[in-house]
This record gives structure tokens, C-alpha cells and sequence, in this order.
């Protein structure tokens, strides 16, 4: 056995030490993106995490996989997460927990200015609905600790009259247990590649879990890939100290303490402006071509910033004309849906009525 193939197996008797169930289908596939390949003068490899079967699937899968198992061990019967409204992270919790057996609370955040009726209930909010979950509202946008808070007062409720609920709490403060995941993902992707492995892995940096879990999980295999997180949320600044913590956290549940340098953590902000969940030419022209050129829909929050951030790193020279690149499909797509009104301008320019 090499020497990565025992620090794989290895990660992964760590990883078995944690709490888990199955809700995801896996592996999910690695597809090479032949006709953007070509376009863009490099190899580009996509891994498949919205083909994951939960619901519309996506990267929040596999963090639940890790926060259900946590909440089961506690006898929980109700969990409780807040996300934006349109949220991945709220839908497949209410879809999970649907396919658990368990009862749902669900907050919606005012994180993005100017949102249209058709965001407010379409897409992950409709399919929340859907799956049965109890909505609530959270009106302060961008304060992270008082939406865990809010969560923690509906528990107390829950708790008094006679539940047992959990909450997910998405806070920097709190244990990433959601980051073991992605630990698993770095894992399953050596194992699919087999040794052919590409120059560089770009994935969307947001609330860190997904970057920073596939960074400690490469890291722990002996895989030392450069891993480019493009923000999706928050500036370089604030979002490399944020995965350097979240980063090291991870490392410590896995009993990797020294895992993690200030150099692994690499923060690309060039396509974020102007801001979370809001479109630029960028993501609207990454979203576009890769419909057009792959027959893959990439969503406006995550996959097609991740997408426009790799066509900037290429652009930039952060990766090379020739390379390999694989990029994280992190789902999202119910959120075209929600966008349908904001995509439509996009649409109209590039197929005009007659």
C-alpha cells in the first residue's frame, strides 16, 4: 500500500469515530468538461456533489451526514438550522430530517438586498415547505451570532414544551462537525482518480465548512493540491482568517493538530463584488457557458461564482494555460429557479426575440 493510500485509510478510521448516517449517494461521479476544457485551454475535471440524491443534493449532504449523526446520538426528535432565504444548508436539513423521521425548524435570513417575490418562496423555499418544515424569519442579515441565538431561544421553547431539539449551530464559534464531510470527499476523490490527479482543486469558500473540511481531508491523505476557495460571502481578509480556524478545528477533531499552515489557505475575492447572492457579468457569463457548453446548470450563489473564480484564476495566472483543474459542483440549482427574474436580463441578451 502506498504511502497516500495508508493516510487514506487512515483519515478514514478517524473520520469512523464521529457519528454519521448515510444520506447521500457516493461517490458521486468526476466528469470531465470536455468542450469548456477546450475553450479554456486547460483540463477541467467537475466533481458531481449535485448528483448526490438528497433532495436536489448538493455539498450540504455530506456536512449532515455529520450533523444528523451528531443530533441522533443525542435522541434529538427536532433539529433546527438558520440560513439565508434561499439556503441550501435549510433545504436539505428539512429533507433529511423528512428522510430521519424528524421534525424540522427552519430560520430564514434577510441576507440579500432587493430579493423579488420569487426569491422569497420559490425554489429552496418552496421544496423547505415541501419537506415539512416549520419557517420562521430572522431579519438581521449578516449577524451570524445572533441568528445562532435566535435558534437557541426557539429550542429553550421547544425544549419546555416537551421536545428533545438539536440545533446546528453554523457560527466560527462552534465545533465545524459538518467539515468532517468534506474531509471524506478529499478522500473519495483520491480513490476515484487513482493517481491521475489535477494541478489544482477550486471549490466555493462561504461559511468554510465544505473549503476547509476538503482541505484538511487532502492534507491528511499526504495530498498537498493547492486548494482555491472563492469567497462567496465575505472579503479574502475576513474569509482566509476564517478558514484557517475552521481549518484547524477540523484537523483537531480528526486529532491532526498541526495539520494546517497559513500557506494551504488560499482566498480568491476578485468575483465576490457585489456581494453575497447577488449576480456580476462574471457569475452570469460562468452560469451561461457552462449550460450552453456541458448541459450543466450551475447555481447563482456558489457553483456559478466557483466557476466565474476559475475562469479568473485562469485569466490571472493563478492557473496555468495547459493544467488540470477540478472544480466542486456544490449544487444549489433550485436557487435558478428563485433567480429566474435577475437571469431573464442574461437570457434576453444572449437569445434575443426576433
Amino acid at each position: 500500500m502506498s504511502e497516500m493510500n495508508s493516510q487514506t485509510s487512515a483519515l478514514r478510521s478517524a473520520l469512523a469515530k464521529h457519528p454519521s448516517v448515510t444520506l447521500g449517494h457516493h461517490p458521486t461521479p468526476i466528469d470531465h468538461l470536455a468542450n469548456l476544457s477546450a475553450d479554456l485551454g486547460i483540463t477541467l475535471l467537475a466533481k458531481r456533489d449535485d448528483c448526490n440524491g438528497l433532495a436536489f443534493g448538493g455539498n450540504k449532504v455530506r456536512q449532515l451526514e455529520y450533523y444528523m449523526g451528531a443530533a441522533l446520538a443525542t435522541g434529538a426528535d427536532t433539529v433546527l438550522v438558520t440560513g439565508a432565504v434561499q439556503s441550501n444548508f435549510v433545504r436539505t436539513t428539512a429533507a433529511a430530517a423528512a428522510k430521519l423521521g424528524l421534525a424540522s425548524e427552519v430560520q430564514l435570513e434577510d441576507r440579500v438586498p432587493g430579493t423579488d417575490a420569487l426569491q422569497q418562496r420559490s425554489g429552496n423555499v418552496l421544496l423547505s415547505e415541501m419537506l415539512g418544515a416549520g419557517i420562521n424569519y430572522f431579519p438581521e442579515g449578516e449577524n451570524e451570532a445572533a441568528a445562532d441565538a435566535a435558534l437557541d431561544v426557539r429550542a429553550a421553547e421547544l425544549r419546555a414544551a416537551g421536545r428533545k431539539p438539536y440545533v446546528f449551530h453554523l457560527g466560527s464559534d462552534h465545533e465545524p462537525t459538518g467539515g468532517l464531510g468534506y474531509a471524506a470527499c478529499a478522500a473519495e476523490i483520491l480513490e476515484q482518480l487513482d493517481g491521475d490527479l489535477p494541478d489544482a482543486v477550486v471549490i466555493p469558500s462561504g461559511s468554510g465548512l465544505t473549503h476547509a473540511g476538503f482541505l484538511v481531508g487532502a492534507r491528511a491523505c499526504g495530498w498537498d493540491v493547492p486548494v482555491i476557495g472563492i469567497c462567496v460571502r465575505r472579503d479574502a481578509g475576513l474569509q482566509r482568517t476564517r478558514i484557517g480556524n475552521r481549518a484547524r478545528q477540523i484537523a483537531s477533531l480528526l486529532d491532526h493538530d498541526d495539520l494546517i499552515q497559513e500557506a494551504d489557505v488560499i482566498i480568491r475575492d476578485d468575483v465576490l463584488a457585489p456581494g453575497y447572492g447577488q449576480l456580476n457579468d462574471s457569475v452570469t457569463h460562468a452560469i451561461d457557458i457552462t449550460a450552453r457548453r456541458e448541459a450543466l446548470f450551475l447555481d447563482p450563489v456558489y457553483s456559478g461564482r466557483t466557476v466565474a473564480g476559475l475562469i479568473d484564476c485562469l485569466n490571472t495566472g493563478v492557473i496555468q494555460p495547459g493544467s488540470k483543474a477540478l472544480m466542486i459542483h456544490t449544487g444549489g440549482n433550485p436557487g435558478v429557479f428563485a433567480y429566474q427574474s435577475k437571469l431573464a436580463t442574461v437570457l434576453d441578451r444572449v437569445n434575443p426575440v426576433a
